[in-house]
């Protein structure tokens, strides 16, 4: 089976959630490598005036990266959502997709994200806006409803599809439950039933046989990866290939992981430069050391690094030295 979002087929059928702070270039270049169908940016705001500070400028920077490039939109004012989508297709982004799903408190308090989902007509509103603003796929990202009970995402799909919307991707909490307890996908199944266009599942999809069982429960044609790829950019090869052919993908070699580790390092200080790299690069070190069965002095090491040369070496010798116990 062959993904399609619009006219672009997509290649393998897992994609990469946008997670803030997390999903900047180095990220998606490095999960496309292997296999992620889609890397869409982090959120940007609807809101032109924000875009100067140097983070929205990163978030815009999509240089080098392969099509189609995603561009996710938050915002509550059609207009507004309508005019950022026009500007970022003018700087070639080939997918617009507009956030209804994030549950952070600074979003929802200004009435964006996942707080969206209590107003339908405004959801209406905002999506017949971008529609037309745009000659390029218009996504949808959203959760299962506002609260456990009140979970309208099937009406909220069906609606979607009516103004045009070319996919739309559901994950499995409310906007209430943040991520707390466990996703549910019988919304999803329940959104699957009463439209046509693609559904990509999101929530807990934490490998590859797990990503089997959503599809299989739910008839999605795709599933949406966001945790799973902290510190484990390498889940889109394994899921893809299980879904592809039935069978696991041999286990990467701790010696490839550190390559992809230490690469991933250069491309974080190129992007940020020196001290904001640093900083960056601490975090996905710390999913990089879940990997790594006696990483805890490790971790101290490379969190306690100020400067490139020093984590960049504290890397290259922790988890090479990781590498070689393996080989042993």
């Amino acid at each position: 089976m062959t993904l399609r979002i619009g006219h672009y087929p997509l290649v393998g059928r897992a994609l990469l959630a946008p997670m803030a702070g997390v999903t900047d270039r180095p990220f998606r270049q490095l999960c496309r490598r292997f296999g992620a169908a889609l890397a869409p940016a982090e959120m940007l705001s609807a809101d032109q005036r924000l875009w100067s500070t140097g983070k929205s400028q990163r978030r815009m920077d999509h240089a080098g990266e392969p099509e189609p490039r995603v561009v996710q939109l938050a915002g509550s004012e059609p207009q507004e959502l309508a005019a950022a989508a026009r500007v970022n297709v003018d700087l070639g982004a080939h997918i617009i997709d507009i956030n209804m799903g994030c549950p952070a408190k600074k979003v929802c308090n200004r009435q964006c994200g996942s707080a969206l989902l209590a107003d339908e007509a405004l959801v209406e509103r905002i999506l017949i806006a971008v529609r037309r603003a745009v000659s390029v796929p218009v996504t949808l990202k959203i959760r299962t409803g506002t609260d456990p009970l009140r979970r309208n995402a099937a009406r909220i799909a069906a609606l979607a599809q009516s103004c045009g919307v070319a996919a739309i991707a559901i994950h499995g909490r409310t906007r209430t439950d943040h991520f707390r307890g466990s996703a549910e996908y019988d919304t999803m199944r329940q959104a699957r039933a009463v439209m046509s266009m693609p559904l990509i599942a999101n929530g807990d999809i934490d490998s590859a046989a797990r990503a089997r069982a959503v599809l299989d429960f739910t008839g999605a044609q795709g599933v949406m990866i966001g945790r799973a790829a902290q510190g484990a950019p390498w889940i889109f090869r394994d899921v893809n290939a299980y879904l592809a052919t039935n069978q696991f993908a041999a286990p990467l070699l701790r010696t490839s992981k550190t390559e992809i580790i230490l690469q991933h390092l250069v491309s974080l200080y190129q992007f940020y430069g020196e001290r904001t790299g640093v900083r960056m690069a601490r975090k996905h070190l710390g999913w990089y050391c879940r990997q790594h069965s006696e990483a805890s002095d490790l971790r101290r090491r490379l969190m306690a690094a100020e400067d490139s040369a020093s984590q960049f070496l504290a890397a290259t010798q922790g988890f090479g030295h990781w590498a070689e116990m393996q080989a042993a």
